[in-house]
C-alpha cells in the first residue's frame, strides 16, 4: 500500500460563474502531489466559460453543447478520469488546503471502505466564510420514511464530529470514491443514474454501495465549506424543476434499492410519507405531477436496473434496516496508524 494514489476531482458547471474561480483555485492549491482536474460545463450561459477559459493549461475542461444534467454529466468526467480515486465536487465548495491529502488517509484505513467524506461547514452566497462555524454535512442519513438528510446540518460547530466513523454516506458536493468500488457498483457502466438529472443521486449511490458491502467514512480531519441551496425547510423558494426532479428521484431511488424486508419494518412511516408527497402534488405542487409520469414511462428501464442491484447484492437484511433511523447511525471507525500518517506526509515531500 502506498500514497501515490491518482486523486481525479471532476467538477460539474452549470452557470456556476459566481463560485467556479475560487473553486478551482482551492482544488490548485491542495497539498496533495497527484491531482488531475476535470471540468465539465453544461452549457453554462452566465460567464462561466469564461472563466474556466483561464484554467485551461492546468484542467482538462469539455464544454458541452446542453444541460445532461449533474448525474450524466459526472459520468461523462470519471470516464476520462485516471484516478485511482475520484473525487466529485460542487462548483460552490471551497476546499482548505489538507482536504484531499485528508480524505485519502482515511480511505486506507480499510480496504472496504469505498467512499470517505469529511466535514463541510456552510459558506455564505457571496463565498464569505460566517464568524461562527456552521455545519452543512458530515456524511448522509436515511429516516424509517426513506427521507435522506445531512448529519449535523445547521448544527453550530462547537468541536464535535471529531471522531473518524462508519456512517451511510457522502453528499457529492465533495465526496471521495474509490474506482474499485465505482467499477463494482456501476450499472450498465453507469456510476450516477442519469435518470434522476440532478439531486438525490449521492443518496441512490450511498444506497447502492451500501447493499453490495461497501463502507463509507467520515474523516474530521478533512474540512471544506460549501454553499448549500437545498435544503428541507426551503422547498417553496426552489424552481419547480428541482423540486419535480426531487419527487422522482424519491420514488426511482427506493424502486431500485428498497428490499421487501425493509419496507416491511417501516411501511407506516414509508406510506404517510408518500401521502403526504403526492397530496401535496396533487392539491399545490401540481408541476411535479411529471414525476409520476416519467416513472409510468420509464418503469422497464427502472425496474432492470433494480433487477442488477439485487442481483449483486451482498449483505443482509438486517444490517440495511439498522441504518434507517430518525436519529442519525454511526459506528466508530480506527484512526490512521501512525505509519499510514508517515507514509502519506513522505509522499508529499
Amino acid at each position: 500500500m502506498d500514497y501515490e494514489d491518482l486523486v481525479s476531482v471532476t467538477i460539474v458547471t452549470y452557470n456556476s460563474g459566481r463560485f467556479i474561480k475560487r473553486c478551482l483555485e482551492s482544488v490548485l492549491e491542495q497539498r496533495y502531489p497527484r491531482l488531475e482536474v476535470i471540468v465539465i460545463d453544461n452549457a453554462s450561459t452566465d460567464g462561466t466559460v469564461d472563466i474556466l477559459s483561464q484554467f485551461e493549461d492546468r484542467c482538462l475542461i469539455v464544454y458541452n453543447q446542453e444541460n445532461i444534467g449533474f448525474a450524466a454529466a459526472q459520468n461523462q468526467a470519471i470516464r476520462l478520469a485516471k484516478g485511482d480515486w475520484i473525487l466529485t465536487l460542487n462548483p460552490d465548495v471551497l476546499l482548505l488546503p489538507n482536504f484531499v491529502a485528508a480524505l485519502v488517509e482515511a480511505g486506507h484505513i480499510d480496504r472496504r471502505v469505498g467512499t470517505v467524506c469529511g466535514k463541510l461547514l456552510t459558506l455564505s452566497p457571496h463565498f464569505e466564510i460566517p464568524e461562527r462555524p456552521v455545519v452543512d454535512s458530515t456524511g448522509i442519513y436515511f429516516t424509517p420514511s426513506l427521507r435522506h438528510l445531512d448529519r449535523g446540518s445547521q448544527e453550530i460547530d462547537n468541536g464535535h464530529y471529531l471522531n473518524f466513523e462508519y456512517v451511510f454516506g457522502a453528499s457529492a458536493a465533495a465526496a471521495l470514491y474509490r474506482r474499485e468500488m465505482i467499477e463494482d457498483i456501476s450499472i450498465n457502466g453507469e456510476f450516477f443514474d442519469p435518470d434522476f438529472f440532478v439531486y438525490r443521486e449521492d443518496a441512490d449511490v450511498a444506497w447502492r454501495a451500501q447493499l453490495m458491502g461497501w463502507r463509507c467514512i467520515y474523516t474530521p480531519r478533512a474540512r471544506a465549506y460549501h454553499v448549500r441551496t437545498v435544503l428541507p425547510g426551503n422547498r417553496r423558494a426552489l424552481p419547480p424543476i428541482i423540486n419535480m426532479h426531487s419527487v422522482k428521484n424519491r420514488f426511482l431511488m427506493r424502486i431500485k434499492n428498497m428490499t421487501l424486508d425493509l419496507y416491511r419494518r417501516n411501511w407506516l412511516w414509508i406510506t404517510g410519507r408518500d401521502i403526504l408527497v403526492i397530496g401535496c402534488c396533487l392539491l399545490w405542487e401540481h408541476t411535479s405531477l411529471k414525476a409520476f409520469w416519467y416513472l409510468v414511462k420509464n418503469w422497464k428501464r427502472v425496474w432492470a436496473k433494480r433487477r442488477e442491484i439485487m442481483k449483486k447484492r451482498r449483505v443482509s437484511d438486517a444490517y440495511i434496516a439498522s441504518w434507517f433511523s430518525y436519529k442519525p447511525v454511526s459506528h466508530p471507525a480506527p484512526k490512521p496508524s501512525a505509519r499510514l500518517q508517515a507514509r502519506l506526509r513522505a509522499s508529499r515531500n
